[in-house]
């Protein structure tokens, strides 16, 4: 007889959250693979070609990524001379990125694997259960952050 507990565990909206994660993950590899981009160095360069040249700071914290991982991200990216980075004019000690031309050539034939996990994900769901799942998780998310706030010394 199965766990009915474990069971239950899994299929809590939680662990629906965890499953989702991890398979937009491998779709977003399996796009990108043959263009030689993570799914973490696809989010900078649609930072840097949505919006434009970004501190590293900055970046760090809109991915939500650690400094040092964040550091490798964009010496690979600027490696393969899709990213350039330079000193901020007003802090040399922050650096700024921006996308080179070869960087803008390869984002203009990268399929969009954010475009293609919405559409077939959520094929087919009402517009409102996709509303309100978004509510749910993200009021959620929201209460789990401010339960142990980064920086209160817990």
């Amino acid at each position: 007889m199965p766990n009915e507990e474990v069971d239950a565990e899994r299929q809590s909206a939680g662990g629906w959250a965890k499953k989702y994660y991890f398979a937009t993950r491998v779709v977003m590899e399996a796009v990108l693979r043959p263009y030689d981009v993570g799914p973490t160095q696809w989010y900078v360069m649609h930072q840097l070609m949505t919006v434009g040249p970004t501190s590293q700071r900055d970046l760090g914290r809109m991915l939500q990524i650690e400094r040092a991982t964040l550091t490798g991200v964009v010496a690979a990216l600027v490696r393969k001379g899709l990213v350039e980075q330079k000193p901020d004019a007003t802090d040399q000690r922050q650096k700024v990125l921006t996308a080179t031309p070869a960087g803008a050539a390869l984002w203009r034939e990268l399929p969009d694997p954010i475009a293609l996990i919405l559409e077939t994900a959520f094929d087919g769901i009402a517009r409102v259960d996709i509303e309100t799942t978004t509510r749910v998780l993200r009021t959620a998310t929201s209460k789990l952050a401010n339960l142990f706030p980064k920086g209160n010394g817990s």
